[in-house]
């Protein structure tokens, strides 16, 4: 039974592995990158804040700006992302003179990855502003 579950929480993970991939090439590996560094270093300064709180709470202060800026740089860099990705599209589509709506949602799909990520990481950067805001009280 164990082996069963096992074999289908890895072939789940597989799908949503590959899907989650896809989507971050298709967003553009280079915007998406920078914006995986920024999340990554969130979490980073989230956890060293946490970490620190008690020990040193001067430091805790400034991993709480660190979280900030890097969330904050990481949402930036999504839209900038999204509005180049949508400038080089309508220049296609201006240079072609066709404007099919298939291509056209394909496209904006596209440019809203990026952006997208950029919220998540935005967001994943504000709560653990939250959580450790709410230590540092205590």
């Amino acid at each position: 039974m164990k082996l069963k579950t096992l074999r289908i929480m890895a072939i789940i993970t597989g799908i949503l592995g590959t899907t989650l991939f896809n989507r971050f090439l298709e967003g553009g590996a280079l915007f998406m990158s920078l914006i995986l560094i920024c999340l990554l270093l969130s979490i980073y300064f989230m956890a060293r804040g946490f970490l620190s709180v008690k020990t040193n709470p001067e430091l805790s202060k400034k991993m709480l700006a660190l979280i900030s800026y890097s969330g904050t740089l990481g949402l930036a860099l999504g839209f900038f992302s999204a509005f180049l990705g949508l400038i080089t599209g309508f220049d296609a589509i201006e240079a072609s003179g066709n404007a099919e709506p298939a291509i056209l949602a394909g496209g904006i799909k596209v440019a809203l990855l990026s952006p997208l990520f950029g919220l998540f990481t935005f967001v994943v950067s504000r709560i653990g502003m939250l959580l450790l805001r709410l230590l540092q009280k205590n």
